[in-house]
């Protein structure tokens, strides 16, 4: 299974469909994601703290049972190198004009592809819509 950043925040925290995602990750041999989710999964406890929703030192907590269970195998996460970069901007350049696209979207969706996963699992329409483009399948619970 491929998880994007939003489904691996659904884990740790409570949101719509917190509870089926992480029935998947128990029942889940392996999750990949892309290493560029250890940054943006900081970022939404980030925003998680500035609006109010989460304490700082629950979001403390959060990020260290996540940094944890990447240590633990729960999060396998693709390497963000030069390579995968190059094959995602040739992507988003040659995309049709009417796809919207973001880079954190482009680059899980590159990772996904780099590892020959069929699909991808998010909650995000934009990145749902663009999965075909990368030859994938967009799930969403």
């Amino acid at each position: 299974m491929y998880f994007d950043t939003s489904y691996i925040a659904k884990f740790y925290l409570n949101e719509p469909q917190s509870p089926k995602v992480r029935e998947f990750v128990r029942k889940a041999d392996v999750i990949h994601s892309s290493l560029w989710a250890l940054a943006e999964f900081h970022a939404v406890l980030h925003r998680h703290v500035r609006e109010g929703a989460l304490p700082l030192g629950d979001a403390r907590k959060f990020a260290l049972r996540f940094s944890e269970h990447i240590e633990a195998g729960l999060w396998n996460l693709i390497p963000v190198n030069e390579a995968l970069l190059r094959r995602t901007s040739t992507l988003m350049v040659s995309a049709p004009r009417d796809l919207f696209i973001r880079t954190a979207d482009a680059v899980h969706l590159s990772s996904a592809q780099e590892i020959g996963e069929r699909a991808v699992w998010t909650n995000d329409r934009h990145m749902l819509a663009a999965a075909a483009y990368f030859g994938l399948t967009g799930q969403s619970v």
